[in-house]
């Protein structure tokens, strides 16, 4: 399946539009089946509001967080830091091209930040899956030179998942017999990240970064926001990112003891 397509596929099982899929089948069967169509249409608003609190959203993704919520780090044995790209902020204007995205930007200043703290060379990973005339891998490594006056020592500028993102940097870093990594990605994406890369044969120091920490005061910890929702989302896609991970790797793993 190409990228396009499982985009497309993710998308459709994910919030909003898993709900609003579903609100349009109740709509559908109101009129054959009024009881059916106005329970889906209320299941699917509700689904909507309790996605979109932050409460219910911070908590969510807490699951996956909270084991990095001491905030302590160790990179002692590390041999390198590998930075993981989040995607791109196409066609910039005020930069005359493309960049790093938001995302992938929060991973670059913690990644300058690791590599000033502990001197150990950056490699940088990302294709070009939506299509920029750049990897996410140049963009990154432009990002690091400028702005953080950081040097990068390696590009992997083929892959287009995380999976993908595992075996080339393993690939490229074998010749340097470099297997100890410090991973630097969002919290969330952590476990996904650390369960391909030990896969492809690394030993990772989790260096996590970005860390959903939507917590409004009060009442408005109850009230939907779209912030809310991005976080419900971001942690829905992970659990699904994962079950597919789990699945795949060990398809990839049977074909090749065959």
């Amino acid at each position: 399946m190409d990228f396009v397509s499982l985009k497309a596929l993710s998308s459709a099982l994910l919030p909003p539009l898993n709900l609003l899929l579903l609100a349009g089948l109740g709509l559908l069967l109101v009129l054959f089946r009024r009881r059916i169509g106005l329970a889906l249409l209320a299941a699917s608003l509700a689904g909507l509001f309790l996605l979109s609190m932050p409460v219910v959203a911070t908590t969510l993704a807490g699951i996956f967080e909270n084991r990095y919520a001491n905030g302590s780090l160790n990179l002692d044995g590390a041999q390198a830091i590998v930075i993981l790209g989040a995607g791109s902020y196409p066609a910039a204007p005020e930069y005359g091209g493309d960049t790093v995205s938001a995302s992938t930007l929060e991973r670059v200043r913690w990644g300058a930040r690791l590599r000033r703290l502990s001197g150990l060379p950056i490699m940088v990973s990302g294709g070009s899956p939506s299509g920029t005339a750049t990897s996410e891998a140049a963009q990154m490594k432009a990002s690091l030179n400028e702005d953080f006056r950081t040097d990068v020592q390696w590009l992997e500028e083929k892959s287009f998942n995380t999976i993908e993102s595992a075996r080339y940097a393993g690939q490229q870093l074998a010749g340097a017999k470099i297997i100890r990594i410090a991973l630097v990605t969002h919290a969330l994406h952590m476990r996904r990240a650390r369960l391909a890369f030990e896969q492809a044969g690394f030993h990772v120091i989790e260096a996590p970064t970005g860390f959903s920490t939507l917590r409004p005061r009060g009442i408005l910890n109850f009230l939907p926001s779209s912030q809310g929702l991005e976080v419900s989302y971001a942690f829905l896609h992970e659990v699904l990112g994962l079950g597919w991970y789990h699945v795949r790797l060990a398809s990839m793993e049977q074909k090749g003891r065959q």
